[in-house]
């Protein structure tokens, strides 16, 4: 557990759409086996250390005759953003794929010295 320490508690989010593979054959919609998208992410200010970052699909559009696999999480989270990564394998064929993000940390409030 992630416990603030701070008055000024900030929490930044948005969507971000990560492929469209179906439009130009990309490898999500036509290959086979591991295969991995990133996307880096940055926050509109600065957190005062890193936060805790939650990533979900808000959509996704797939084959339904392969098995459908999909593994979305956050990754190098530091206090200015993250990495959404956005994995599958086997023969699941993704045609695209949009994640919603959310982070909340503490940030630093007016008044705040710096020392």
């Amino acid at each position: 557990m992630q416990k603030l320490m701070s008055h000024a508690v900030g929490i930044d989010q948005g969507e971000a759409v990560l492929f469209q593979d179906f439009q130009d054959g990309g490898s999500m919609w036509t290959g086979d086996g591991h295969r991995e998208r990133r996307q880096r992410i940055r926050f509109s200010e600065k957190f005062r250390k890193r936060p805790v970052v939650h990533c979900s699909l808000t959509l996704w559009d797939v084959d339904s005759s392969a098995n459908v696999r999909a593994d979305v999480q956050a990754d190098r989270i530091g206090d200015d953003g993250f990495d959404i990564v956005f994995r599958t394998w086997g023969d699941s064929r993704i045609a695209r794929a949009r994640v919603g993000w959310m982070a909340i940390g503490e940030v630093g409030a007016p008044g705040d010295w710096d020392v």
